[in-house]
């Protein structure tokens, strides 16, 4: 029969060897900024419930973005938007922990990369950052073919070890030290109608145009009238939106127009410059 004292004993022994793992799993602050997000922010932050804390930095939205926040126990931070760099940078710099999840308000992360987190993030991991695949969704139909199916996108990693660039639109994040590539993926319900892809557009060109002007960038108008069909024919064909079915099509037309736009806005730019 067991004594009492060696009951104990293992009791505490058991409590010992638990211990590593209920600790070995760092905290994470997830991370998001928000316009007008009420349509979308609910789905993303119930996958959220396993990080330390969110951080919400909202643009002045109109709607009710900020107190479906609150529900969920965010921290809400109110700043003007200035560029996606510099707002990420803002909020990220807002965060109590290292690592950082940034997400989309429209991005959704499923049940198997939260475990997949849960199982590979430790306080020794030898990872700088982690990039996790995503599938996009657009106009209700997600993509499971062509390059906007299992894209791989950096979203989870040590501030310690870099952070966000400075650029208003298209902004990264640089690391020092290797990228773990993840298995589980994320949904990106990018745009439900096409009137939020036109609103989308046109601020993103304008962006970007606005960052190649600064940059010197000029594009002739050979490349203006070929940047229609020779980007269509890469985001259809090349890469195999055409898989995708009709809403496969409308994408890489559309996409092909953004790119159309975004030229069009640099040789405006240009040409007031030297009026």
């Amino acid at each position: 029969m067991m004594t009492a004292t060696a009951a104990i004993s293992k009791r505490i022994d058991r409590k010992a060897s638990l211990k590593p793992i209920i600790s070995s799993f760092v905290k994470v602050s997830a991370v998001i900024i928000t316009y007008n997000e009420e349509k979308v922010l609910r789905r993303t932050l119930s996958r959220l419930y396993w990080c330390n804390e969110i951080i919400i930095v909202d643009s002045h939205s109109t709607d009710n973005t900020v107190s479906i926040a609150r529900e969920f126990g965010c921290k809400v931070y109110t700043r003007t938007f200035d560029g996606y760099g510099s707002q990420k940078k803002f909020a990220v710099a807002q965060a109590s922990n290292d690592w950082i999840l940034c997400v989309d308000a429209d991005e959704v992360l499923s049940a198997e990369l939260v475990q997949e987190i849960k199982d590979t993030l430790t306080e020794d991991t030898q990872y700088a950052g982690f990039s996790i695949p995503m599938n996009l969704v657009f106009l209700n139909k997600e993509f499971v073919h062509g390059k906007e199916s299992g894209r791989h996108f950096l979203r989870l990693f040590n501030k310690q070890k870099g952070g966000f660039t400075d650029a208003k639109v298209h902004e990264g994040i640089e690391l020092q030290g290797p990228v773990k590539r993840l298995q589980g993926y994320i949904k990106h319900y990018s745009y439900t109608s096409l009137h939020q892809y036109m609103e989308k557009c046109n601020k993103y060109s304008s962006f970007s145009a606005d960052m190649a002007y600064n940059k010197g960038k000029n594009k002739s108008l050979l490349v203006i009238i070929m940047a229609l069909p020779f980007n269509f024919f890469k985001y259809y064909i090349l890469e195999r939106n055409f898989m995708n079915g009709s809403k496969g099509f409308y994408w890489s037309a559309l996409s092909s127009y953004y790119h159309f736009m975004k030229y069009l806005k640099l040789k405006e730019l240009q040409q007031i410059s030297v009026q």
